[in-house]
């Protein structure tokens, strides 16, 4: 690892082909290490499966423009699901499910696009009682 830290450290000093390569020879040995010659614990071997599965995965933040070295933003997208889930102990139906899945799209989607829950929630109603469509939550729509 420490190897692979000062090849990440020396980037800007280096050409991107010499980088690309040092990287790939440092991420190649931090692999080997990882799924050769493990303890034989359950959670070693359970890491060395993983790695010889989706290694290079594990390093695509490092070589992917964008690409964040962790998934909090997706937990934080959905973090409030968990909790609601949490404090009402979810559905006890099909019915129930499909409703806490149409809802919880729509508060995500809204929040996400700077959109009013509120003011869409109003419109499909008033909506469906007049016998309109539902309005889009598509990124393209305009919001309300």
């Amino acid at each position: 690892m420490k190897a692979l830290f000062e090849v990440i450290h020396r980037r800007e000093r280096m050409a991107a082909v010499d980088f690309d390569r040092q990287l790939k020879v440092a991420r190649d040995a931090v692999l080997k290490a990882g799924t050769t010659g493990v303890p034989t614990t359950r959670d070693a071997e359970n890491l060395a499966k993983r790695f010889h599965k989706h290694g290079a995965a594990f390093f695509s933040f490092i070589t992917t423009p964008g690409v964040e070295p962790t998934n909090n933003r997706a937990e934080q997208a959905i973090r409030f699901v968990v909790t609601d889930r949490h404090f009402t102990q979810g559905t006890q139906s099909e019915t129930g499910r499909h409703w806490s899945e149409r809802i919880w799209t729509t508060v995500a989607t809204c929040a996400g696009q700077g959109r009013s829950l509120y003011g869409y929630l109003k419109e499909n109603v008033g909506n469906w009682f007049n016998g309109l469509p539902s309005p889009s939550l598509l990124p393209s729509a305009t919001p309300t």
